[in-house]
């Protein structure tokens, strides 16, 4: 393989019902970073059926150029088709780097499509940096420079690896949604489009959809949530959880949980924050009875304004704290509460 003929930084732009996911511009924004620290551009990828459209949006969040896979075998997603689509472009325009978001369908995607073109893939990365590898120098063994230099958690997020491809390319990775940034939209903006097609030839790995039902969730992303409320192992029971959804009512907010009370089976994952859960940046997070791992203040040290109210005034959360309560969650969050409610029926 001659990585000397492997350029640029290519995002999957992931589409479904010819609405971009969120995720898309967030790794053109994290993609603009590597891409400057390269001296190189940012492409996305944009795959599906009469979607063109799409690519102003995507221009109008930092994207150089749009790579346009158009074709009615990609209406819906599925496997072998998407998995074709992406692997021949690798194939013919070779890409230095090559990022996927760690959504269900990337998850699905990018194993296959790292299969098909023999590299590497890290999955679910919370950090993504241009930087030597090995990262410490070696004696005997060669440091190489401009690695794509891939964090995740592993071993059950107890610990943090930093992961590199030096030998192969594309350097692959998914990446967790709601981690990396993505950039203020220009409005306005027109998309430099290449269209791609590499032929699609249905055969028996080929999955035929004979229905497709959407579920109706009544399920708050807190991903979208600008105020949250998050309890964690000491708030001590599911039942005391209703001092975190009063406290939240009032101020319009939503309630989250760490792992342990997903684990302790009061809460479901779907309100988890953390590096097993989701990554958030609120403009207020209350942390109610967390004790602050590392696993969870990763998935939330970006909000604005974190308050921490535990018993414990050595506990980690109060090292990110902007403002810190020391003493019993079930005095101080009625009182808070009451308060909040007094104030904003005096205005």
């Amino acid at each position: 393989m001659n990585l000397a003929e492997y350029k640029g930084v290519y995002v999957f732009a992931q589409q479904v019902d010819n609405v971009l996911n969120g995720i898309a511009f967030e790794l053109i924004g994290k993609g603009k970073d590597l891409a400057e620290a390269l001296g190189t551009e940012v492409t996305a990828v944009l795959v599906g059926s009469d979607v063109k459209g799409l690519a102003d949006e995507l221009a109008a969040y930092g994207a150089d150029k749009v790579i346009v896979i158009d074709d009615p075998e990609l209406k819906e997603y599925r496997t072998e088709p998407y998995a074709h689509a992406l692997a021949s472009m690798i194939e013919k325009y070779k890409p230095e780097i090559f990022l996927v978001g760690a959504t269900a369908i990337g998850r699905d995607l990018g194993p296959r499509v790292s299969a098909r073109v023999h590299t590497g893939l890290t999955a679910d990365c919370t950090q993504l940096e241009i930087g030597d590898f090995p990262i410490n120098p070696i004696p005997g063994r060669e440091q190489k420079h401009n690695q794509l230099l891939m964090t995740r958690p592993a071993f059950g997020g107890n610990t943090i690896a930093t992961i590199a491809c030096p030998e192969f390319r594309p350097q692959m990775a998914t990446v967790r949604p709601g981690v990396m940034q993505k950039r203020s939209k220009v409005e306005g903006a027109k998309a430099n489009i290449e269209e791609f097609n590499p032929g699609f030839t249905p055969d028996h790995k080929y999955v035929e959809i004979l229905d497709i039902v959407k579920s109706v969730t009544e399920t708050v992303d807190i991903m979208d949530a600008k105020i949250l409320v998050s309890g964690g192992r000491g708030v001590g029971s599911a039942e005391n959880f209703k001092l975190l959804e009063d406290l939240a009512e009032v101020l319009g907010g939503t309630v989250s949980c760490s792992r342990a009370v997903v684990d302790a089976g009061w809460m479901s994952k779907d309100y988890q924050v953390g590096q097993t859960g989701k990554t958030v940046r609120p403009n207020l997070y209350f942390a109610v009875g967390i004790s602050g791992a590392i696993q969870h203040l990763a998935g939330m040290e970006e909000s604005d304004v974190i308050i921490a109210i535990n018993k414990d005034e050595t506990a980690p959360i109060f090292d990110v704290a902007d403002y810190g309560i020391v003493g019993d969650l079930n005095k101080i969050l009625p009182a808070l509460t009451e308060k909040l409610k007094t104030e904003m029926a005096a205005k």
